[in-house]
């Protein structure tokens, strides 16, 4: 990560929310927060830039903290045993981004990359998880939000599974179909006839 920071105090002069603490209370993965559990947020957070292409974290490195996007488009990528990328979800501005540091073994278990210039908060994971096993109420409302956003990641896998299992399909019965009319492979025309109409599957899911 070589994202630029810009570290401001959280402080709270004459009673007022910082700035901070302001835009971490209307981001959505923090609604219905309480205003002193918002406080504890806002001392855990600096805002942080990053520049297209670059890449936030990669898949199987340590994982510390978590990212509340403001502006800007991440793509979430799952690596192939050839190197390959595969795209799992693009997250945009009121996404939050990162799990992986409230589970053990504490690494991150898809890599993300910038899309275009992009402005988060970033937020100190490790800091969260001392403070929830400490205080049960802010651990329960913590994990709540979280289970949310892992329950999004693996929608989002689903679908990409699916589409990746439909193109598999279609790519299998178009050589096939390809082959029989070049005189390569001798196939019964039910199952010729079978091959085009292959079903269409579809799931449901959402964006975070």
């Amino acid at each position: 990560m070589k994202g630029r920071s810009e570290q401001k105090k959280s402080g709270f002069a004459n009673g007022e929310p910082s700035s901070l603490e302001v835009d971490i209370t209307r981001h959505p993965f923090f609604q219905g927060w309480s205003a002193a559990q918002l406080r504890v947020l806002a001392g855990c957070a600096t805002r942080i830039e990053f520049s297209t292409g670059e890449t936030i974290f990669r898949q199987g490195d340590v994982a510390s903290c978590f990212y509340l996007i403001e502006h800007g488009r991440v793509a979430i990528e799952a690596g192939r045993p050839d190197g390959a990328k595969i795209l799992i979800q693009t997250l945009g501005s009121g996404d939050a981004l990162g799990w992986s540091w409230l589970f053990p073994p504490f690494t991150w278990s898809f890599g993300a990359r910038t899309v275009e210039p992009t402005r988060a908060i970033f937020i100190y994971g490790t800091w969260l998880r001392a403070m929830a096993e400490q205080d049960p109420a802010f651990g329960y409302k913590l994990m709540e939000c979280v289970v949310r956003l892992v329950i999004d990641r693996m929608q989002a896998i689903h679908l990409q599974l699916v589409e990746l299992s439909q193109f598999a399909l279609k790519t299998q019965s178009q050589a096939l179909q390809l082959a029989v009319q070049q005189g390569n492979l001798n196939v019964p025309a039910k199952e010729l006839h079978k091959s085009r109409e292959l079903p269409v599957q579809r799931a449901s899911g959402h964006r975070s």
